[in-house]
């Protein structure tokens, strides 16, 4: 219908069809377009599809861990069951590992899309942490009025979290995580660990493969979780001990948090582009012989980072396997030594 205008006594009136969302949400549909658009580009990957199924189990697994913990009444088995929230935002990592291995640079991101990873591993690790946070709050409150746990489907709830999670750990591949894993730090429950372990492996030394140098954290933490939920309930079972419950909730959490915090610290460095601690050395050679060079002077504002995972770059190739020197930006030196 075509505008019209009538007179009236406050002047004239605007009548015909409105669009009152029309020229606003055009933008929304264009972004909508385009993960459409990417999402069936991604799609055509195998691995993508087996990604989004695992996804699909692991809601359900959530749905149904979320509906045992309100019907339990437990604290703990929610903190456990916060694992599995966490491995549905390591299969999101993994999805965007895939579509960033398949994209290129642009105008707007030069660099390429492999920081987009490493946001993902840091987002993914701080959620985890504030839901640590969260749990350990409603602990506190938990100690002033200690209400009751019905261990009925406790141990059923734990089972199903654990399974869950060691399947999510060891059958999906995921790139992004397990650079982080073996890059940064040893968290806090890796090392009292690896010290036990080593008790272990001077007796039974066909155990060393399995247990040193480090455990796997995920697979450590659900063992751990695991085991506090199991102690939780043969305290509750045969003592009927209800802060058992609020314990090991927070037991839970503070593994969690320690487990998580070295990986956050890893990716927020590299977020942050800091130089890489394991390379200064090399780097420090590196300038010395880029100072023998005929026409260097001297070097000033050098800024060594590293763009993602194992990666330093600059605008006009990738150097995965050596030593890029930037000086205002621009890449004068490379050291072809492997570091990574």
């Amino acid at each position: 219908m075509n505008g019209k205008h009538t007179a009236g006594l406050g002047g004239s009136v605007a009548l015909g069809t409105i669009h009152p969302f029309g020229p606003h949400n055009s933008s929304r549909n264009s972004f909508l377009k385009m993960v459409a658009k990417e999402m069936d580009f991604l799609m055509a990957e195998p691995k993508a599809r087996r990604i989004i199924a695992y996804a699909a189990v692991n809601i359900v697994c959530v749905f149904i861990l979320l509906l045992w913990c309100h019907s339990t009444n437990s604290m703990a088995l929610t903190a456990y069951s916060y694992l599995a929230i966490f491995d549905l935002l390591r299969l999101l990592t993994a999805l965007i590992t895939l579509w960033v291995q398949k994209q290129g640079p642009s105008s707007v991101f030069s660099f390429g899309y492999e920081r987009f990873e490493v946001l993902a591993v840091f987002s993914s690790t701080m959620l985890a942490q504030l839901g640590s946070f969260f749990i350990i709050k409603e602990s506190v409150e938990r100690m002033i009025q200690q209400p009751d746990v019905h261990e009925g489907r406790l141990l059923l709830g734990a089972l199903v979290a654990f399974l869950v999670h060691i399947f999510m750990t060891y059958s999906v591949e995921n790139k992004a995580f397990n650079h982080v894993v073996e890059a940064s730090s040893s968290s806090w429950l890796q090392e009292h660990v690896a010290d036990i372990s080593e008790g272990f492996c001077k007796v039974v030394p066909g155990l060393s493969r399995l247990l040193l140098p480090r455990i796997n954290p995920f697979a450590l933490i659900a063992f751990a979780g695991a085991t506090a939920l199991f102690v939780t309930y043969v305290l509750i079972d045969m003592y009927n001990y209800q802060a058992a419950d609020t314990w090991a909730a927070m037991c839970i959490s503070v593994m969690t948090f320690g487990t998580m915090f070295p990986m956050a610290v890893y990716s927020g460095m590299i977020l942050l582009q800091t130089t890489p601690t394991y390379v200064i050395g090399q780097l420090d050679k590196c300038l010395r012989e880029a100072s023998t060079l005929d026409g260097v002077l001297e070097f000033r504002n050098e800024h060594f980072w590293t763009l993602s995972f194992g990666k330093l770059k600059y605008p006009y190739g990738n150097f995965s396997d050596g030593i890029v020197l930037f000086v205002d930006g621009i890449c004068v030196f490379s050291y072809s030594q492997v570091v990574y």
